[in-house]
């Protein structure tokens, strides 16, 4: 019986190591989490290779989270731009960008117009160069 058991827990010591070992690959870095009561669209801007680039859209529905960049921050500032679905803008900001009408990935924020593309502005996300960051959207306050 005490080689059974001796034999039990060397195993569950090899299965634990080995968990601990493995990557983890849902691990989201960063992560937007909408707190209202409203669903929200949302593009987020980085930059890549000295250049920002803009992708949307993620749809987020009300007191829900979706894990937007996947892999390590690489940059201090994230630039985030969410509508509601009136495409009405839920967040202020004054980082001008491009965005497409349906999913989009566009590299460069210049001449958005021209390119076929609407300029509008993102909110800049100060991640304080961490590499994991979580960003609440909130209600807005009426007054």
């Amino acid at each position: 019986m005490v080689k059974l058991i001796l034999k039990f827990t060397k195993l569950a010591a090899m299965v634990f190591a080995g968990l601990l070992a493995m990557p983890n690959i849902s691990r989201a870095e960063f992560t937007v989490c909408n707190q209202t009561l409203d669903v929200v669209n949302l593009s987020v801007g980085q930059a890549v290779d000295d250049k920002i680039q803009t992708e949307g859209w993620w749809t987020i529905g009300a007191n829900r989270c979706v894990d937007v960049i996947r892999e390590e921050l690489n940059s201090r500032y994230i630039y985030v731009y969410a509508t509601d679905v009136f495409g009405q803008s839920v967040l202020e900001g004054d980082a001008d960008m491009c965005i497409g009408r349906k999913r989009f990935v566009i590299r460069d924020s210049e001449l958005c117009w021209q390119r076929g593309f609407q300029k509008v502005r993102f909110l800049e996300v100060d991640t304080q160069d961490t590499v994991r960051w979580t960003l609440f959207i909130k209600q807005r306050q009426f007054q």
